[in-house]
């Protein structure tokens, strides 16, 4: 499978992760934009600003170092992660978006001055697909810095909570200075595309838990498709990490 084809969708996935993502006029300054987005929270958390939420489009935990995919073009969070690692700050990130976050693991897969936790989707059954098993755990250096949950599709709140709590046990265990949450509404029952089964309530106390850690945090917006409860699905999550 390594022949360049002439058509032109074909030819961008070729470079690609996948074939997902469209290139159009004004795609890379949108995700220019996005990135920097993110990169302005960060400067707030990390000058003392206890949280902030950025809210990044196009989003980006898909997107690796050198491939966009999955809707992703530069990724965010890891954008973030790895300027606040590099002013010295030790980094937790914690994905409950319910696809895999397989181009954030990829960047710092091989890294310990970054902790990366995913919540997420069986990816037996799920995009990605190809990473987000649980025995990714890191490479050389950087073994045991990944920690991946899957959940069984159409799990509710409380099973994806469970998976939640065992990654907050782990950033407890890291020490981090600061988090990082790459938010991803689309586990909502009301998701078109119906994956998981959590409700606001669901989302309050997911927000209530990672607010709990009590750390310098940064909120990157990732997926979320639209649909009636997008935003009080997100009203939910922030309510309830203030609620800390």
């Amino acid at each position: 499978m390594g022949r360049l084809p002439d058509d032109l969708l074909g030819r961008a996935g070729y470079y690609q992760a996948d074939a997902s993502c469209v290139l159009v006029e004004g795609t890379w300054e949108a995700a220019l934009a996005s990135a920097n987005t993110a990169l302005d929270a960060m400067d707030r958390v990390l000058s003392g600003t206890n949280a902030v939420y950025a809210l990044c489009r196009p989003p980006g935990h898909h997107a690796c170092r050198d491939q966009a995919g999955g809707f992703c073009y530069l990724n965010n969070t890891a954008v973030a992660a790895n300027w606040a690692s590099s002013r010295g700050a030790r980094v937790a990130i914690v994905d409950v978006d319910v696809h895999h976050g397989n181009g954030t693991q990829a960047i710092f897969y091989g890294r310990r001055d970054v902790l990366t936790v995913s919540v997420h989707g069986d990816p037996a059954w799920l995009y990605p697909y190809y990473a987000g098993y649980a025995d990714e755990t890191g490479a050389g250096i950087g073994e045991g810095f990944n920690s991946n949950l899957p959940v069984p599709l159409m799990s509710d709140g409380e099973a994806y909570l469970a998976a939640l709590s065992a990654g907050c046990a782990a950033v407890r265990q890291f020490s981090p200075d600061l988090l990082i949450i790459a938010l991803g509404l689309d586990a909502s029952r009301d998701d078109p595309f119906a994956c998981m089964a959590i409700d606001e309530s669901g989302f309050g106390r997911m927000g209530r838990m990672l607010g709990m850690l009590s750390l310098p945090t940064l909120i990157v917006q990732e997926g979320g498709y639209p649909s009636p409860t997008l935003g009080q699905s997100l009203a939910a999550f922030l309510n309830g990490f203030g609620s800390r």
